[in-house]
């Protein structure tokens, strides 16, 4: 895996807790990755989105995006805390785990 690819930036950030930051659909995005996984042979992160709006404590949750879709990914110095109950497995049964925090 080469040094600057999305994906050794999304390992980088879940082993360092370091939030990323990304364009995704128009939008600038920093996001908290948890785990990274592969589905149908393309890498996924999920990730919590600290800057979305969320109605209540018990509504935040993990979203799952396809490295692919995320653009000019980098790693940012800003730390984070995992989400309290996130769930670290892969979302599907034939979702393979590379990492977790």
């Amino acid at each position: 895996m080469p040094a600057d690819s999305p994906e050794r930036t999304c390992l980088e950030a879940i082993a360092t807790r370091k939030l990323i930051r990304a364009d995704y659909n128009g939008a600038e995005l920093r996001l908290a990755p948890h785990l990274l996984f592969m589905r149908h042979g393309e890498p996924f992160i999920g990730a919590f989105n600290p800057g979305k709006a969320w109605r209540s404590e018990e509504e935040r949750r993990l979203g799952y995006f396809k490295l692919a879709g995320l653009h000019n990914l980098a790693l940012t110095d800003e730390g984070f805390e995992p989400l309290e109950g996130a769930d670290t497995s892969p979302p599907r049964e034939d979702d393979e785990l590379l990492f977790a925090i």
